[in-house]
This record gives C-alpha cells, structure tokens and sequence, in this order.
C-alpha cells in the first residue's frame, strides 16, 4: 500500500519526537532503533526508508528539540522553569544539554554542529537580558549564566539526596543576575 506525501511526512515527524523524548530520557545509546519506532507507533523494519541511519536520526532529533522557540519567556521566567524540580524530574522532555551534554561530545560532527547552534541561541538571548555596560561583559554574563542552569540541572539529577538537588537548584537560581 502506497502511503502519500503527507503521510510519510507524519511519521517522519512523529519517529524525530520520539527519538528525542527517548534519547532525552534514555541517552542516545540506551535507545535502539527498535524502541524509537515502537514509541513512534510504527514498525521497525520501515526505519531505513526515512533515515539512513540512527546517527542521522540523532542529529536530526538533536536540532529538532533544540529548535528555536516561537515566543521566548522572559530570562527571570525561563530560569525559574529551567532550574525547578519538574524539569529535573522531566528527562524526556526536558534540556538536551543537561540530559545528553556528556554525550554529545562524542557524537557525529551533525549533532555536534546542532547542539554548538543552539548554544549560540542560547547566549544570544540572555546576553541581550544580561547586565553589563558593554556586549562583551553581557556576552560574558550570559555565558556565565548558562553554563551555570545547565550544569545545575546535571548536578541536581546526579546526586541521590533530595535536599542536595534542591539545595543546587534554589543556590544556581539565587546566583543569577535576572532579580
């Protein structure tokens, strides 16, 4: 049976979603082929007719989920969302940095080229919310600022005490130059 343009364009869509869900969740090698097409609703023999191979659907999941938003929140906003214990507790659809920084790092130069625009993104927004008489010190700032949410969430999933991971949320938050 033929499936049309449109169809083929829907599945496409939903196997990226939930690959990135599954990789956000699982890491990249905790995710097979298999699993993602089964989460997609779809069987895994099919794969290969939308994707030549994980690693491009990785890249490919990787930008999706790291796309720019429609309408960005305010810095103070985000940062209150980004360092709370639902997004801690959400891996699936939380940050891809903090969820598959580690990891990235050894992936293919696609995903890395991805991630590295996003990061940019990402700097060019706060650093236009940071303080700073100059752009180089609210360039350093948003740097700064960043770095610190993202490695805040990793730590606050690490560690296995409560208080701990709260501790370095609140902490991270406070530390902020948003208020």
């Amino acid at each position: 049976m033929k499936v049309s343009k449109e169809q083929v364009a829907k599945h496409r869509a939903q196997i990226v979603a939930a690959a990135g869900r599954l990789f956000r969740q699982r890491g990249f090698d905790g995710v097979s082929v298999v699993d993602i097409m089964k989460e997609a609703g779809l069987t895994h023999g099919a794969f290969y007719g939308y994707f030549t191979s994980k690693e491009a659907l990785t890249a490919e999941a990787a930008a999706q989920a790291l796309a720019p938003a429609s309408k960005y929140l305010p810095a103070e906003q985000y940062a209150d969302n980004y360092l709370s214990t639902r997004h801690r507790d959400n891996r699936a659809d939380g940050c891809m940095f903090a969820g598959l920084g580690g990891e990235a790092v050894r992936g293919s130069d696609d995903l890395r080229h991805a991630m590295t625009e996003a990061l940019r993104r990402q700097i060019d927004r706060f650093a236009a919310e940071s303080k700073g008489r100059t752009e180089k010190e609210r360039r350093r700032a948003a740097v700064a600022t960043w770095s610190s949410m993202v490695g805040a969430v990793l730590l606050a999933r690490l560690v296995d005490d409560e208080s701990l991971s709260k501790e370095i949320l609140a902490g991270t938050r406070a530390s902020l130059p948003f208020d």
